[in-house]
């Protein structure tokens, strides 16, 4: 089913954590004919707009794919073009961020971005870190399949302190999301019917959403009818029986 962004939501009824591969910034900046850093510059806009209306309705934790591990594929100047709007996003709204109890953190291999980038990062997660309201994740130099191969590695490293089979919450709590909820809704912009190697693991369950707004289009009213349409689906989690969102 699909939603309205008029229709009403039921506060009773949110998604937990909601996920969003933000797809589409290039095909907006060429149907305007300008460069792809047009569109990556205006897709910012719609990363605060996503924010805030996220933490003004209660959404517990949202995850936004920024940066891949397959990203560092395309031209040095995009990246580079890239990690500085991250900066400049960083610089420019952390206070506000900080202003409304939300609480920043990062998922992925980190340690291996830019030295100026993992200052402004950690900069926002210190400032941030007693915040108790929404938690914000920022996914970057992240890859499902990496997140899953670091996960073995950090068991096999204490395989000898910890003798025995492993269990799927053993496996979770060795994630780069470990001791958060999984996502209850994914939601991919731009009409693109694919998961892009994001959250493998995590999203087994949930609900996927997509939309044909490119992601600079995107903002709450598209953010609203997405969790309009999850909370008139039945969640079955593989049963036979549905599972309707609790509060329906």
């Amino acid at each position: 089913m699909s939603g309205k962004s008029s229709d009403p939501i039921d506060k009773t009824a949110l998604p937990k954590h909601v996920a969003i591969i933000m797809d589409g910034n290039g095909r907006w900046a060429g149907k305007r004919g300008m460069p792809r850093v047009a569109g990556h510059r205006a897709g910012i806009n719609a990363v605060r707009e996503v924010v805030e209306g996220s933490a003004e309705l209660g959404i517990s934790v949202l995850t936004l794919y920024a940066f891949s591990v397959e990203n560092w594929k395309r031209p040095q100047a995009e990246v580079s073009t890239l990690m500085a709007l991250l900066k400049e996003y960083l610089k420019k709204e952390i206070e506000s961020i900080h202003r409304n109890n939300i609480r920043f953190q990062t998922i992925g291999r980190t340690e291996e971005l830019d030295a100026s980038v993992r200052a402004e990062l950690q900069k926002a997660i210190d400032r941030t870190s007693a915040n108790t309201g929404m938690v914000f994740n920022v996914a970057l130099n992240y890859g499902g399949r990496a997140e899953i191969v670091d996960a073995v590695n950090a068991i096999l490293k204490n395989a000898d302190a910890s003798p025995g089979p492993v269990t799927e919450s053993d496996f979770a709590s060795h994630l780069y999301t470990a001791g958060l909820p999984d996502p209850d809704l994914l939601i991919r912009t731009s009409g693109e019917m694919r998961i892009s190697n994001f959250l493998l693991w995590q999203i087994a369950y949930a609900e996927i959403y997509v939309t044909e707004a490119l992601w600079p289009d995107f903002g709450k009213k598209d953010l609203h009818a997405a969790i309009v349409a999850f909370q008139k689906r039945e969640r079955r989690y593989g049963g036979l029986e549905p599972h309707l969102v609790p509060g329906l």
